[in-house]
């Protein structure tokens, strides 16, 4: 089979990563297209994971209307010389709209309900919409659930078993009591509007008086000049085992959040919005999520509970979800495999001697 994967944002590289090795240990061909856009670039290189760069996101909204064409066309021209037996993305109407002018099918993994203008531009020109379970939304008879989350494609433990080598050169140990705050820029099309740590000084002084070294990582310029000190400096690749040996994450983003509650990490989540995934995360008594008013008077304590707290269990908690959900990759693989199955039996891509191929 030949596999047209595209890449959008650094937590897409984690969750194709697997898949593209079993897909080429299966003899299939396997070709990715990324935007350069945060790390993704770093993280497919240090996968050793072939791509090709079709463009990066604008910044501003015109600059964005801009790219988004140039994306389109570009993919679209890929597409064309590769003739995939299928398209997949995450949550990616590049994908979608490409897959439709070439006559093949489009799977979208997606866990997002708030990114509303991306849905919305990508689910009607899907041939399959593949949701985990918690997922609010009805995304319609395209809709394929499966019991499991995005982070579990690679940080399920059949795939992911933390080093403690990778905190060498940090200022903790896997022993040390530290906790992990993840700021994010809040440039993302679904954070628009949206809201999350207000006093970051506060936060920061009451989890070292509980005790805990205090690492920051944050997008862009998300971190105040002032509190640089506090930086967390680690390669991309290595972050969810810094992640792993924490004792607590604070952050707004939900990529980092879940990634923490999976991995047995108690997460404080701060953000506005509250997708499926953050309430079901919530239900297992892994993460913590506060909204709205007083967010942050009220994030802040349960942080400083959880670093003192000494009866609970977290792993134990993991534990009995992890019994509940499947290794995400395997889902990605059979959903793949299976899409790209049916449209060569349908015959379904476009004739080779067709004028527009040429």
């Amino acid at each position: 089979m030949d596999i047209l994967i595209t890449i959008q944002h650094p937590a897409h590289v984690h969750f194709f990563k697997h898949a593209i090795d079993e897909f080429e240990a299966c003899g299939h061909e396997v070709y990715v297209r990324a935007l350069d856009k945060d790390v993704s670039l770093s993280l497919l290189k240090e996968y050793d994971i072939e791509h090709e760069v079709i463009g990066s996101p604008g910044e501003s909204l015109p600059a964005l209307a801009l790219s988004t064409l140039t994306i389109e066309y570009r993919l679209y021209r890929e597409a064309r010389r590769i003739e995939p037996d299928v398209i997949t993305t995450v949550g990616g109407f590049y994908a979608a709209h490409v897959a439709r002018l070439v006559g093949t099918d489009c799977v979208v993994f997606t866990d997002t309900e708030h990114a509303t203008l991306s849905n919305a531009l990508t689910f009607p020109f899907a041939d399959e919409v593949a949701t985990p379970e918690c997922y609010r939304d009805d995304t319609g008879a395209n809709q394929y659930r499966y019991p499991s989350y995005h982070e579990l494609a690679y940080l399920h433990p059949d795939r992911f078993d933390p080093d403690p080598s990778a905190l060498d050169g940090l200022p903790v140990g896997p022993h040390d009591s530290y906790a992990v705050v993840r700021l994010v820029s809040w440039g993302a099309a679904h954070d628009v509007g949206d809201e999350g740590i207000e006093d970051l000084s506060a936060l920061i002084d009451r989890l070292e008086r509980a005790g805990a070294t205090v690492l920051v990582s944050a997008e862009d310029d998300a971190l105040p000049s002032e509190l640089h000190g506090y930086a967390l400096d680690v390669a991309p690749h290595l972050i969810h085992h810094v992640l792993a040996y924490a004792d607590l994450f604070v952050g707004e983003s939900g990529t980092m959040a879940a990634e923490s509650a999976v991995l047995g990490t108690p997460t404080v989540y701060v953000h506005s919005a509250e997708p499926g995934l953050m309430q079901d995360l919530e239900t297992h008594g892994l993460l913590f999520g506060y909204h709205g008013e007083r967010r942050n008077e009220r994030a802040v304590n349960r942080a400083d509970d959880i670093l003192r707290s000494t009866d609970v269990d977290w792993e134990e908690r993991r534990q009995r979800l992890l019994e509940e959900k499947v290794d995400a990759t395997d889902v990605v693989v059979r959903r793949v495999l299976t899409a790209a199955s049916e449209v060569r039996t349908r015959e379904r891509r476009v004739p080779a001697t067709d004028p527009q191929r040429s």
